[in-house]
């Protein structure tokens, strides 16, 4: 059995209006995903908090207040800062096509305009999950590489401890 998709939906900032979030939240839950809504609100710093806690997957903010230039970059800094750079950031709102480039060049995995099909964020994200989980062993080839460094290390102690 695979493992399901965690998925948080946050609703950062001042913006009020969660019917969309709600709509995408119960589509990816009927898709088979663990999803966990934040609600109204939310903090840049508590969405991260709240998405470490849970192990998620993928971080999907709703944005309709036109801060998106700020809430984006916050939360992919506050993701390095936490070493969780590796938790995928969606989302979708009214953002300006310029903006969304900007924001991919960022980091910001994709981001959905009003009236995107379900279907197509459901198939995208499960896409990118995947991705994701091939990039994981990386990881573990980074921890092996620190771990010879310091085995040569070691050994270049002793040589030189010897003569």
């Amino acid at each position: 059995m695979s493992k399901k998709i965690r998925i948080l939906v946050g609703k950062p900032g001042l913006d009020g209006h969660d019917r969309g979030a709600k709509v995408v939240a119960a589509a990816l839950r009927d898709a088979g995903m663990e999803v966990i809504y934040t609600g109204l609100h939310q903090t840049c710093e508590s969405i991260v908090e709240a998405a470490i806690q849970e192990d998620v997957d993928v971080i999907g903010l709703s944005i309709l207040s036109g801060a998106h230039m700020t809430i984006f970059p916050r939360v992919l800094e506050l993701l390095r800062k936490k070493r969780a750079s590796s938790i995928i950031v969606i989302g979708g709102g009214i953002i300006p096509a310029d903006d969304m480039k900007k924001l991919e060049n960022k980091g910001v995995k994709k981001l959905f305009g009003p009236g995107t099909p379900t279907g197509d964020i459901i198939s995208w994200i499960q896409s990118a999950v995947a991705g994701e989980h091939k990039v994981i062993p990386s990881r573990k080839k980074a921890v092996k590489r620190s771990v010879r460094s310091k085995r040569r290390t070691v050994a270049k102690k002793r040589k030189k401890s010897k003569r």
